[in-house]
Parts: structure tokens; C-alpha cells; sequence
């Protein structure tokens, strides 16, 4: 969809935003045709990460699954020697509600109602997980289309869904899952950098890849790593092996997708079909 926008000069650049219903939990490529490569641009209060195609340049956005329905204003900025700092192009965009649904589970009450020691533990965990996201490569990694990192799983999805577990509310699930047998190989949703490996309470053995400007792909409940820290993987690359390592009910991969920190839905990053890449 071409939104609204206020260019200058008249023939500047064309803004293509998608999905064209965008809404809590989605991944936005913003494509802005014909424009120059170093172009700027911030959506709400976020900066934009672009980077080169072939008829300009693209940013992925990520629409964290709590964001309030509303419109996001977005602009795009040039830095020149004569003007300074220049408006090249304003708009905005809807976000649409979303509904999820609730899902009750019953699980160990020491999985659940967390000793001292082990509350200490997940905190120390989550502090290393925001260390490896925090150092994301200064450039894209990948090129192709994100793919399934599982072949012949059965889906079981879940993004999104209210948990109450042990009749108490807890963190809604950000990851999509999918069901298949201990052993069976998690593939590299795309190219990019191992960003962390670690087995921790809640997500068992982990992988975490940086795919560069943000944008971070999770495995969760591995058997198995089949990767180390710092490695460099190609799209479709056996990273690990499904399990059912940390809080779980059952062997299945929890996948999920990190972009600049929002939580998003990681369908909608499958769903997206890059333009061609450029230089």
C-alpha cells in the first residue's frame, strides 16, 4: 500500500509500506523506491534501520504484540551539506487491534513459584540473553526470504496467547512452536551470526542468531546445539536438534523473533518477501 505522504521534492521518493492492515505482534517492510542510499527515517520514535536494493532502500519495523491500535507516524530525513538536516518524506500508518486467545496450563509448582536461587538464576539469564541482542551486527546479513526452521513439523503456533499457568496470569508466549520427535533438525530460518548458545531455565538449550540491524531469530527446548558462539550460518543450516530442554510439556522448537526488542510474530517475518537486494 502507497501511504500518504508529504515529499520534497515533487518527484521524490515512493513509500510502500506492508501489510497493508498492519497490526500488534507484525513485521513492516517499509520500501522507499528511488530513494538516495543514505537516507534516514525514524517510525514513531525508533530509528530506521535501512539498508540498499536495487530501486533503493527497505527497513523492517517490528510492532511489539502489547503496542495500543492506533496510527505511527513515520518520516524520512537526508542529510546534505547546503540544507542540512532535509524532510524528505512524512506519513503515517494504522495499527488495527488484535485479539489473542488465553491459554490455561499446569505445570510443576517448582517451575512455577521460583525458589530464591533460582529466581536469581533466570534474572543472571536474562541479562545474558539482553547482552547478546545487544550486540547486533551494524549490517544486514541475510538476503533471501526467512524460511520454517523446521521441516515436517507438526504447527502448534501460540504467539501472542495470554498464558495462565497453575490458574496464575503469567508473560503472554512470543514464539510460534511447532511439534516433532526429539532429534529432529532445527534449521537456520537465515543467514547470519551466532549470537548466543546457552541453556537456560525457562528456555532450555538455546540458540540465538543475529541477522543484523536488530533483527534476532530464537530457538528454544533444543536437544542439542549443532552451533557455537560467533559461527556464521547459511539460510537452511542444521543449528540444533529439537528437545525438550527447560519449561516445556512436550518435545517441539519455540521460535520466536526479536526486532530493535519488539516482540513479534514470527509468521509475519516469514511472510516477507524482500525487494532485490542491492549493492
Amino acid at each position: 500500500m502507497i501511504l500518504p505522504a508529504v515529499l520534497a521534492p515533487a518527484a521524490g521518493p515512493v513509500v510502500v509500506v506492508s501489510p497493508e492492515r498492519v497490526r500488534p505482534g507484525d513485521v513492516v517492510l517499509i520500501h522507499v523506491k528511488g530513494a538516495p542510499a543514505d537516507l534516514e527515517g525514524e517510525w514513531g520514535s525508533a530509528p530506521l534501520r535501512f539498508f540498499p536494493v536495487r530501486d533503493g532502500v527497505a527497513a523492517l519495523v517490528g510492532v511489539d504484540l502489547d503496542v495500543d491500535p492506533g496510527r505511527v507516524t513515520w518520516r524520512l530525513t537526508q542529510t546534505t551539506a547546503k540544507d542540512g538536516h532535509l524532510v524528505v518524506g512524512t506519513g503515517s500508518t494504522k495499527i488495527y487491534p488484535r485479539a489473542f486467545d488465553t491459554q490455561r496450563l499446569t505445570l510443576p509448582p517448582d517451575q512455577v513459584d521460583l525458589d530464591t536461587e533460582t529466581l536469581a538464576r533466570v534474572t543472571a539469564e536474562r541479562a545474558e540473553m539482553e547482552d547478546a541482542l545487544a550486540g547486533t551486527a551494524p549490517e544486514r546479513l541475510w538476503r533471501e526470504a526467512f524460511r520454517i526452521p523446521i521441516n515436517d513439523g507438526r504447527p502448534t503456533g501460540g504467539f501472542g496467547l495470554r498464558r495462565v499457568i497453575n490458574n496464575q496470569p503469567r508473560s503472554p508466549h512470543t514464539g510460534y512452536d511447532w511439534a516433532a520427535p526429539v532429534g529432529t533438525p532445527v534449521l537456520a530460518a537465515n543467514a547470519g551470526r551466532v549470537a548466543l548458545v546457552a541453556r537456560h531455565f525457562f528456555a532450555g538449550q538455546l540458540v540465538v542468531l543475529d541477522h543484523g540491524l536488530g533483527l534476532a531469530t530464537l530457538y528454544f527446548h533444543l536437544d542439542e546445539p549443532r552451533v557455537a558462539a560467533g559461527d556464521v550460518v547459511t539460510r537452511g543450516q542444521t543449528i540444533g536438534t529439537v528437545g525438550a530442554t527447560g519449561r516445556v510439556t512436550g518435545p517441539h522448537l519455540h521460535f520466536g523473533v526479536l526486532l530493535a526488542g519488539a516482540r513479534v510474530d514470527p509468521l509475519t517475518l516469514l511472510a516477507i518477501q524482500p525487494p532485490p537486494a542491492g549493492p
